[in-house]
């Protein structure tokens, strides 16, 4: 695929030159002919001043079609209802690296003039699976979107507007008028000035509308999971332990292979923390491998590889400022800069790194401390050759083969490929899938260049075949190394199901140990256990969490918080009555742990039962014994309950609440018999 340079003349006061990476033409007539996703940009926008004319727009923005699905809003939106905002619009696809790259600068601008701007995704799909509806409201709880989301699944506010890249944004002023667009990273830098320009424009004008729109954001409408979204996992045969990337939680977390957890690393907090166990902080990782007693993350969004001793549960950082470097280069551990690294590798001192932003293989040499490109030019496409001069499209899978040929999913050009990386000479090749462009996607069976994944995400060697999470086909597939012949295993159509005919939803990662293939099913919030002897696959659900997910005095409690109003008692014997109803059909699960936490602030209470109850498999109404002992104090009960529908125990939600109970503790005082009530929904 050949760069090239485009000059992008802006409506109003904004320009920009930007470099665009084409990726082809596609037969899919709801698709645009011509479209580009963007790298980092380079180039200068010209920024408007107190001397500058007005910014704001001449020409009416064109208004949004009926009919189209609305995410994140009670109602669908048209620019009559959004006149009094400045509107941006940014044009997205979910599996695009340089889309998810701007989230953080839309979020920025979000906080940053929160009455007068509305953000509005449209999401405008590359891949088939990525304009279902349900998908997006996935992705749109993955990454913590608050904005509306439209699905413009048949490209027609894209052509409405001439986009030509993902991400482009575009922003509409208070009046209704079109003002600029901007294709590439690096949102901030160039729309902030706009933006800050018009919001004083129209604000000294009256034109300013601050009245809130009608946000109901997605994630309120779905109840807490064990896990969220795990997106890798890893099986270390030498310790019976799996190592699970709970992305959506920030967190890792260590258990043995019949889900017990060990250990869990990570506050749940999102962040950039060394630290132990929950004292450190990642930002949804990704990658995981094991060598030893070191673990090695891939803290995908911190542009970082971190590291932790098994042993003392130690978490310090290998690799990475928590910059996003562009351009790729490569330097020493303490100064280099990462871009969204996604999976990793491991042989001997050589860490091998998916540095997807980059759409490059990075080495990490372990012995030296440097890390620099090995393969890929940094250019986005499908062209094989020396390693440092093909092109690769956002790898986000590793694996080696006994004889040190690297393989590689390359997502975003929905194919399976090879790199010689121990030949001084090496270069790549396809295994299986597109190789022409970026639009060869599907689902088929095939040999070589006639086999379609679609953006597969995950891959593992076995025994003489690759085995991949064909993520967007929510499939599990093979491919025999001598023939290049791929073949459906496990999975059709995406949803939930266990036994030999297995349903997944976008598995994102795999890992093989002996005859057992475990899967990150990351929409389905969950671990997949499949037998590759009896063809069986089961749900394992993490036991034990509990322990590790509140912390008496947490002020970071993640969960529903719920104050009683003071309690009168006398001294002595008292119970607390904890009562949840849950849904008709649903229970507490009987194997994953679930606990009340139960801790005292002024010396009023004790519990001679300790201060954390176990609820495993447990019927309401529980009651719970304590002392009270005269004055003034707060009890706090930390809720931490795994609870699944009874003809589906693998598929858990999580409850977490805490309920604060204020104390005035006499002589004097009634007995107390303190009703803790809770009632669950239907998810």
């Amino acid at each position: 695929m050949n760069s090239m340079r485009k000059t992008l003349v802006i409506v109003g006061v904004m320009m920009l030159v930007a470099t665009a990476c084409t990726t082809g033409s596609t037969s899919d007539e709801t698709t645009p002919s011509t479209v580009a996703t963007t790298t980092e940009p380079s180039g200068s926008v010209t920024t408007p001043d107190s001397t500058a004319p007005s910014a704001a727009g001449t020409t009416p923005a064109p208004d949004f079609p009926d009919g189209l699905d609305w995410l994140n809003v009670e109602q669908s939106l048209d620019l009559e209802m959004l006149r009094g905002k400045v509107v941006l619009l940014d044009f997205w696809t979910y599996g695009c690296i340089n889309c998810i790259h701007i989230i953080p600068d839309l979020k920025r601008l979000e906080a940053e003039f929160p009455d007068d701007l509305i953000v509005i995704g449209v999401h405008s799909a590359k891949f088939a699976n990525e304009g279902e509806t349900d998908n997006i409201r996935e992705i749109i709880q993955r990454y913590d979107l608050r904005h509306p989301v439209v699905n413009d699944v048949n490209f027609d506010v894209w052509d409405s507007w001439g986009a030509r890249a993902w991400p482009t944004v575009a922003l509409i002023d208070p009046m209704g008028n079109a003002v600029g667009m901007h294709s590439g990273e690096g949102v901030y830098e160039v729309v902030q000035p706009v933006i800050a320009n018009l919001v004083a424009e129209f604000g000294s004008t009256g034109d300013l509308d601050p009245t809130p729109l009608p946000i109901r954001l997605e994630q309120d409408q779905s109840p807490n999971t064990v896990l969220s979204y795990p997106g890798k996992i890893h099986a270390d045969p030498s310790s019976d332990r799996i190592f699970i990337s709970d992305t959506g939680h920030h967190q890792i977390i260590a258990a043995t292979d019949d889900g017990t957890v060990t250990a869990v690393f990570g506050s749940g907090i999102e962040g950039f923390d060394d630290g132990t166990g929950t004292a450190s902080s990642f930002s949804s990782p990704q990658g995981l491998v094991v060598d030893g007693d070191t673990l090695y993350v891939a803290d995908t969004n911190n542009h970082a590889i971190r590291q932790i001793d098994l042993a003392t549960g130690s978490v310090t950082t290998l690799a990475g400022t928590g910059a996003k470097g562009w351009p790729p280069i490569g330097g020493g551990l303490d100064d280099v800069d990462l871009n969204s690294p996604w999976a990793l590798e491991i042989s001997g001192d050589l860490l091998y790194v998916a540095n997807a932003g980059t759409h490059q293989i990075w080495t990490i040499d372990l012995i030296s401390d440097t890390a620099a490109p090995s393969v890929g030019s940094g250019a986005e496409g499908t062209s094989n050759g020396p390693l440092l001069e093909a092109a690769l499209a956002q790898p986000s899978g590793l694996t080696l083969d006994p004889d040190g040929i690297l393989y590689f999913a390359d997502s975003e050009s929905s194919s399976i490929r090879s790199a010689e990386i121990a030949a001084p000479d090496g270069v790549t090749g396809l295994v299986a899938g597109g190789v022409k462009n970026l639009f060869e996607f599907g689902d088929q069976d095939g040999a070589g260049s006639e086999a379609r994944f679609q953006h597969p995400l995950g891959i593992d060697w076995h025994d003489g075949r690759l085995l991949v999470a064909d993520t967007y086909n929510s499939k599990i597939k093979s491919v025999d190394l001598s023939t290049r012949s791929a073949v459906s295993l496990f999975g059709s159509e995406q949803g939930w199901r266990d036994g030999t005919d297995p349903l997944f939803y976008e598995p994102g990662g795999i890992s093989v140990d002996g005859d057992i293939l475990w899967v990150a099913d990351t929409n389905n919030h969950a671990i997949r256990r499949v037998d590759l002897r009896t063809g069986v696959t089961s749900t394992v659900v993490p036991s034990g969490l509990d322990a590790f997910t509140t912390v008496p005095g947490d002020k970071d409690f993640r969960g529903m918080v719920v104050t009683l109003a003071t309690v009168s008692a006398g001294t002595g014997a008292a119970d607390l009555v904890l009562d949840v109803e849950l849904p008709d059909g649903y229970k507490v699960n009987d194997e994953a742990s679930s606990s009340i936490l139960l801790s005292d602030d002024g010396g009023v209470a004790s519990f001679p039962g300790g201060n954390r109850i176990d609820l495993t498999g447990a019927t309401f109404p529980v009651v719970i014994p304590f002392d009270l002992h005269e004055g003034l104090g707060t009890v706090t009960a930390d809720l931490a309950l795994v609870w699944c529908r009874k003809d589906a125990e693998g598929l858990c939600l999580l409850e977490q609440t805490r309920f604060e109970i204020p104390l005035d503790v006499s002589e004097s005082g009634p007995s107390a018999s303190i009703r803790l009530s809770l009632q669950l929904e239907t998810p």
